[in-house]
């Protein structure tokens, strides 16, 4: 059924509502939390820097190792990737020191480091 004029005006609008779309930069996709958990381990096994757990450097891949051990734990209070690097991949359970990042001669955090990343893998500034 077609109603006289009606397809110009709707042609119009979804144009605009494309366009709008368009040109707020909305992803095409959004990550599940899944995706993102499993690109931060990834990240973790493929990186070349050092993961210092309790004053003990390991490589990327013992680190993602024993963060997924974690994260499969504590998988039932794990929801976002946030929980992720909260829950899994921050600090020690049993000395409750932060885990460190060493990639060169800086060393930070691990949870800002995954905080970083995370940001890059989601597209924002």
């Amino acid at each position: 059924m077609r109603f006289v004029g009606s397809s110009s005006l709707g042609a119009l609008v979804a144009a605009a509502l494309f366009m709008t779309l368009f040109m707020t930069g909305l992803p095409a996709t959004a990550s599940s939390p899944s995706q993102e958990i499993q690109h931060l381990l990834d990240f973790i096994a493929a990186s070349t820097c050092a993961f210092i757990r309790n004053g003990v450097a390991y490589d990327g891949a013992e680190a993602a190792t024993h963060v997924k051990d974690k994260y499969e734990y504590y998988r039932n209070d794990i929801h976002s990737a946030e929980d992720f690097i909260a829950r899994a991949a921050s600090r020690s359970e049993l000395s409750g020191k932060p885990y460190l990042v060493r990639c060169g001669a800086d060393t930070e955090p691990a949870a800002d480091w995954l905080t970083k990343e995370l940001t890059i893998f989601r597209g924002q500034p």
